[in-house]
């Protein structure tokens, strides 16, 4: 369909690469595309399908945007309200999207729609939808704290009729999908905050070398040049722990809990880091004119999109068998 052919490594190589970009929303803009909006058509999508949305999108030629997220159904998924009723050979789809990353400009949608009145987590279908059709209103681009380069649109459905031919693989199993959907976002997101993490470090060192107060440089006390030390540090263990992951998962095995682990610490680290190496950026990190000021809020994301921390948290103890028993 126009990809390499290449295993999920490839993408986590490609996603730390793109760190060397110097803002968060045009990585995450790509992630949406390659790896969040995608993978579910690419694994169990018909021939006829990806031919019509994964060719174009591959090529460059659609841009993607995936439809989760609801003013009242963030990390809780199961909890959407928005529906798509089958209709003679079509569905009929009301309710609305919110937080879409690329929503205002996207040509088609990978939609999580309620598709029967069954269990939360059965009852549920991903669907491409093509964003042309009638009744698909996109209400506005939300201003934001950061991402700022990445449209984020609220999105609403009035009676859109969509073929049932463009549901991915199985009706009901649009749950399930998203869930392994989102070991591979979540991964991607890790990867992507790598580098910038270490350019912030490296910068706020030179910074704080020619930076002179009381006498002497910045660096030259030791607890800032601890700290830096310590959060380069924190840097390389989340790097083995994604490609521990990483590594796994490419082996064919199941990977949320360690997925799940480095979405919490990266999102926990790159708050550490950000906010540790502005202040010893003084008045200066307090600007838009340096690149910390736009990580610290470019990255402030992390622990919320994509699954909050709370959820990942949960996730983790599940698997650990931590959680409360009714």
């Amino acid at each position: 369909y126009g990809g390499m052919g290449l295993d999920f490594s490839y993408n986590i190589a490609v996603a730390e690469e793109l760190g060397n970009i110097r803002c968060g929303g045009i990585p995450m803009a790509i992630g949406v595309q390659a790896g969040m909006a995608t993978p579910a058509l690419t694994r169990f999508g018909s021939h006829e399908l990806k031919k019509q949305f994964l060719v174009p999108t591959i090529a460059g030629d659609f841009v993607a945007c995936l439809g989760i997220s609801e003013p009242g159904a963030g990390s809780d998924v199961a909890n959407i309200k928005t529906t798509a009723v089958r209709k003679g050979d079509e569905y009929v789809i009301n309710g609305g999207k919110m937080w879409i990353t690329s929503g205002s400009q996207a040509d088609w949608m990978c939609l999580l729609a309620n598709t029967s009145e069954g269990p939360p987590h059965r009852n549920k279908s991903l669907i491409c939808l093509p964003m042309n059709l009638p009744g698909i209103h996109v209400a506005k681009k939300i201003d934001k704290l950061g991402m700022r380069s990445s449209d984020t649109a609220q999105i609403f459905f009035e009676d859109v009729r969509v073929p049932c031919k463009n549901v991915i693989g199985e009706e009901g199993k649009g749950f399930t999908y998203q869930m392994l959907q989102f070991q591979e976002e979540r991964l991607w997101g890790v990867a992507t905050a790598l580098t910038p993490m270490e350019t912030i470090i490296q910068e706020t060192i030179e910074y704080t070398r020619q930076r002179r107060v009381f006498g002497q440089p910045v660096l030259h006390n030791q607890a800032v040049h601890f700290r830096l030390a310590e959060l380069a540090t924190e840097v390389e263990l989340l790097r083995s722990l994604l490609h521990r992951a990483v590594a796994l998962y490419v082996e064919g095995n199941d990977v949320t809990k360690f997925a799940s682990m480095a979405k919490l610490k990266a999102g926990r680290l790159t708050r550490e880091v950000t906010d540790s190496c502005l202040q010893f950026w003084g008045g200066m990190g307090f600007t838009s004119e340096v690149l910390v000021s736009r990580f610290y809020r470019d990255l402030r994301l992390m622990s919320i999109g994509g699954g909050s921390d709370e959820t990942m948290l949960s996730i983790i103890c599940k698997y650990m068998d931590a959680l409360p028993r009714k």
